[in-house]
């Protein structure tokens, strides 16, 4: 599976085709993601740090690096991060956290300290 920052062959990320080549829907997609930040009940950092479980739940390492980006961008810690992928140990079992893990650890270190 590609890295988030990874280019395939056309030389654009997964979600730069989607948007490119799908440009209304990318649109409406965009929508629904604005509209799920703007939910109340959780702070913006909270939020990422729950979607990094998710994802890595859903066995996606890109999504992980993506949330793990945006979650040290909302002020998380490296340790808030990495606990939200490992409390998938007891339900989603090692080999989601042994895949999950690295992108994690990528996600933190695009970001500009």
């Amino acid at each position: 599976m590609k890295n988030m920052g990874e280019m395939n062959n056309t030389g654009k990320n997964p979600f730069q085709i989607f948007q490119d080549e799908f440009p209304e829907l990318a649109g409406r997609f965009n929508d629904l993601v604005d509209a799920q930040r703007s939910l109340k009940g959780m702070d913006p950092k909270t939020k990422q740090l729950v979607n990094i479980a998710i994802q890595t739940a859903n066995h996606n390492p890109i999504g992980v690096k993506m949330h793990a980006q945006m979650a040290k961008n909302q002020g998380a810690s490296r340790d808030e991060i990495l606990g939200a992928v490992v409390m998938n140990l007891h339900l989603s079992g090692l080999s989601t956290v042994l895949d999950c893990l690295p992108s994690a650890l990528e996600g933190l270190g695009s970001v500009e300290e």
